[in-house]
């Protein structure tokens, strides 16, 4: 049979849905069915069932908190600020006023090149317009805007129109393919555990208790779980979102990547033990 003529998983799927199910939990099962039948595979069900949820979910479940938000202060000169834009590794950053409520614009990483240049500099002419948008904000609307206006970031405002955290694309586009690789990745896929220059180290989530004792030095039991992520989600209690800490011990765990599904890079410290 000519490879060409033979159904694709979208065609299969379509006659699948036959009849057309009357409501979204029944499409859900109906997918699942068909990955049961190996209709769709893992991946295509996992997308499909992300773009279902970005319909009904809105700004405020996936945002970055006011109080994790990564800002530099209008007055301070660029060399004060540079170091904070090296350590934080973003490509965007929200400039501020005399408080996060007055956010004057975006301060694009890339145009710090200008000031290493020995250009005449000004960090006010170097600002973007910073787009505000409300909590309430569904993320299928909000991620045709970022498509249609070429935006990556946005502020979020409360009903007062206080600022209460920021959104970017990416953390909508994860909420259907799951992680992106972003200033947090690893340079090679088999590290899973990176040591930074400042003594603190970036972990895959997914890395095996084993190899993360070996490294730190910890005598976690494996017995319970198998990943790193799972000691750290049964100590939170919860699923924690980015910026989220926790400490036992003798570490510091701090969730530098997560989604709605599940943690996937940590950085972790050695804290001083007391005497």
């Amino acid at each position: 049979m000519d490879e060409s003529a033979k159904p694709g998983w979208l065609e299969r799927l379509g006659a699948w849905l036959s009849p057309e199910p009357d409501n979204r939990e029944e499409l859900v099962e109906i997918l699942h069915a068909a990955y049961d039948k190996n209709l769709i595979d893992a991946d295509a069900l996992s997308m499909i069932e992300g773009v279902l949820q970005v319909s009904e979910m809105h700004v405020r479940d996936i945002m970055i908190p006011r109080a994790q938000m990564d800002v530099i202060d209008i007055a301070d000169p660029p060399a004060a600020f540079i170091p904070f834009v090296i350590e934080a590794a973003h490509s965007r950053f929200p400039v501020i006023g005399e408080n996060k409520d007055n956010v004057i614009g975006i301060l694009l990483a890339k145009d710090l090149l200008r000031y290493y240049a020995g250009e005449e500099f000004d960090v006010r002419d170097m600002l973007r317009p910073a787009v505000f948008i409300p909590e309430s904000k569904r993320l299928n609307i909000l991620l045709k805007e970022f498509r249609m206006n070429r935006n990556h970031i946005a502020i979020v405002v409360d009903e007062y129109g206080g600022v209460s955290g920021l959104v970017t694309i990416e953390d909508v586009l994860e909420q259907i393919v799951g992680e992106i690789e972003d200033e947090f990745d690893f340079d090679e896929t088999e590290d899973n555990i990176i040591q930074d220059r400042s003594g603190r180290f970036r972990v895959k989530a997914v890395t095996e208790i084993s190899n993360f004792n070996e490294v730190l030095g910890t005598h976690f039991s494996d017995e319970d779980y198998d990943t790193v992520a799972g000691v750290v989600v049964s100590k939170f209690g919860h699923l924690p979102k980015r910026g989220e800490h926790i400490v036992f011990d003798g570490l510091k765990f701090q969730v530098l990547r997560a989604d709605s599904r599940r943690v996937h890079t940590l950085l972790v410290e050695k804290l001083a033990q007391e005497a």
